[in-house]
């Protein structure tokens, strides 16, 4: 059984940091690309960062402020996140799919975690 376990969330105040860790069990970690996505009430779920084997992409509002990484030996993806912002509030959710998929596409990823709150208060 596959599982992605988030955590790291937490209240911060607007210019702090925050590292989120997702821990993946029941599969062969090094063939999945992992990505992270975030969602508030009533909006639709949007990626913010992915690691894949030859490199990183980031959302727009992502660059600059948050880097993704992985640790293989762990089965472990992390995102760290400087700069925190208001908007940044929300419910952050890390995301698994297959290597030979592309694009960052929340439907295209095959498996989700139950995702950690970050609220960013100003």
């Amino acid at each position: 059984q596959v599982q992605l376990v988030e955590s790291g969330g937490g209240l911060v105040q607007a210019g702090d940091s925050l590292r989120l860790s997702c821990a993946a069990s029941g599969l062969s970690f090094r063939a999945y690309h992992m990505g992270w996505f975030r969602q508030t009430p009533g909006q639709e779920r949007e990626f913010v960062a992915g690691i894949t084997w030859t490199g990183t992409d980031y959302a727009d509002s992502a660059k600059g402020r948050f880097s993704i990484s992985r640790d293989n030996a762990k089965n472990t993806v992390y995102l760290q996140m400087n700069s925190l912002k208001p908007e940044d509030t929300a419910v952050y959710y890390c995301a698994a799919r297959e290597y030979y998929k592309t694009g960052w596409a929340s439907g295209g990823m095959t498996y989700w975690g139950k995702g950690t709150l970050v609220t960013v208060s100003a």
